[in-house]
């Protein structure tokens, strides 16, 4: 049948014209709707069951992998360790059922938490950790930024050759490649060779086991995550705002500093985010490359696992730390929230 959509009407009504009359109606083809829960009846149209499976997967993988063994972990934080298998003893007492459940939250102890506060063990590899994170995310920064900014004005072919080079170490095992560092760092590595063969050095240095050494390992295994977020926002910087900036007479350190730095401050906190939060829960590098004053909370957290086989203690750890990394996650989010508001409300 033939009929004018509402829309199309309310169009006509608001177009500057008197006479509508020589507008001709649309034909409107009716389609037939699938019944609900019925297989795609036509290209572009799915099943509404399948539109709310796609809605909530994130909901229910982070609720499997995130959630469900976070509160695990929560729940044996609150425990006491216990010389058994498994080495705790139980907060609730699911035998009672829901008084088991209400005896528990009523005799809910914090002395795990406490005493993470109060040792001076904890608190020591918590600063140390932050330490390490910090220079090494100041490090990164400064390596990356150059070579993402290079990699975004190389021609396209070019482009995405290098872009591959700095991928490839992901190819290779995270924990070969600190073994690698081994074979370099130690007195008799590569490192030293290549020193005394250049008349630099008369002696080998003592590069592992030191606080150097869990550096180079941290900037060499973290470059790739600082890297590639600065090149996603650097690739789409419009260069013709630095050609007018140059026009005006702006010098290049004048125009990177009012240019290219504030608009690249998203992939900047990107890449400093996945980089600071990763390494200050690092265990691997700290193990392998630093000696025993590296003092890591990484490594404190496996010990009270594995060598006091105080897991209560160590669930508390794991809780303290993941809370104060979501802490500048969330603030990061709330400034992007703000500044969406902002632009939008210009």
């Amino acid at each position: 049948m033939n009929r004018v959509r509402p829309q199309f009407a309310a169009y006509l009504r608001l177009a500057p014209y008197d006479d509508i009359s020589r507008f001709q109606p649309v034909r409107v083809i009716d389609w037939p709707q699938p019944a609900r829960g019925s297989p795609v009846s036509r290209r572009g149209y799915r099943a509404p069951g399948a539109q709310r499976l796609v809605r909530w997967a994130p909901a229910i993988w982070l609720t499997l992998f995130f959630a469900t063994p976070f509160l695990l972990v929560l729940r044996l934080s609150f425990s006491e360790a216990a010389t058994a298998q498994p080495p705790y003893r139980p907060v609730i007492d699911w035998s009672e059922g829901l008084a088991g459940v209400w005896t528990a939250l009523r005799g809910l102890r914090l002395d795990n938490y406490a005493l993470l506060l109060s040792d001076p063990l904890y608190l020591a590899s918590a600063l140390t950790s932050l330490q390490y994170a910090g220079v090494a995310t100041v490090l990164l920064l400064l390596i990356g930024f150059p070579i993402a900014y290079a990699l975004a004005r190389q021609p396209e072919g070019r482009r995405e050759l290098l872009l591959l080079l700095v991928i490839l170490p992901f190819w290779t095992s995270f924990l070969i490649r600190v073994y690698a560092w081994i074979g370099i760092l130690k007195p008799e590595g590569l490192l030293n060779a290549a020193l005394l063969w250049l008349g630099l050095i008369s002696t080998p240095l003592q590069i592992m086991n030191t606080g150097v050494a869990v550096m180079i390992g941290l900037v060499y295994s973290y470059l790739p995550f600082m890297v590639l977020p600065l090149y996603a926002t650097l690739i789409k910087l419009d260069h013709s705002l630095l050609e007018a900036a140059q026009d005006l007479g702006a010098t290049p350190a004048r125009a990177f500093w009012s240019i290219t730095l504030p608009l690249s401050a998203p992939g900047v906190a990107a890449g400093a985010l996945l980089c600071f939060i990763p390494m200050m829960g690092e265990f691997v590098i700290p193990d392998l490359l630093g000696g025993s004053d590296t003092l890591m909370i990484g490594r404190t957290l496996w010990s009270e696992f594995f060598s006091n086989r105080d897991w209560p203690m160590a669930s508390a750890i794991a809780v303290v730390l993941l809370a104060a990394l979501l802490a500048p996650i969330l603030a990061w989010r709330r400034l992007e929230e703000r500044a969406a508001e902002a632009e939008a409300g210009q």
